[in-house]
């Protein structure tokens, strides 16, 4: 599945999508340009939460997430702080969807960055029973 896919995917079921992410949330466009200098860039899902005032910006990534996913995610908040935020609005939030995540990249590609970033691994489909109890006993296991 390309990032494409999966991007009207969610779309497609936008009114589930808003319902998962919580109370709050209004959608304001997809590949959202931002054009910087001479060219132009695109954030894949662009929000804003009506509760905490301001702008959440989602990047879906079909493979890992890497470092430069990281700098262009705070590319775009750095942008969206600058340039669309309004009076009273909150500093924006980033979050970058990646199929994998690889925990130690992110936490040195992050490494002094002060904004509201984050990286997550998603899941096209939902573990099957099993699948599930071998998870919640794995994570059990590690807390004892």
């Amino acid at each position: 599945m390309s990032e494409s896919d999966l991007e009207t995917r969610i779309i497609d079921h936008l009114q589930q999508f808003l319902l998962e992410l919580g109370k709050g949330f209004a959608f304001i466009g997809r590949q959202y340009r931002i054009p910087v200098g001479n060219r132009n860039h695109y954030v894949d899902l662009v929000f804003y939460h009506r509760i905490l005032k301001c702008f959440v910006l989602i990047d879906l990534k079909k493979e890992e997430a890497g470092y430069e996913d990281v700098g262009q995610m705070n590319m775009y908040l750095g942008y969206f702080e600058n340039e669309e935020n309004t009076e009273g609005d909150n500093p924006p939030i980033g979050i970058v969807l990646a199929k994998e995540k690889d925990d130690l990249l992110v936490q040195y590609a992050m490494h002094n960055l002060s904004s509201q970033l984050f990286i997550n691994k998603y899941q096209l489909y939902l573990p099957n029973k099993e699948e599930l109890q071998q998870l919640i006993e794995k994570q059990l296991n590690n807390l004892i």
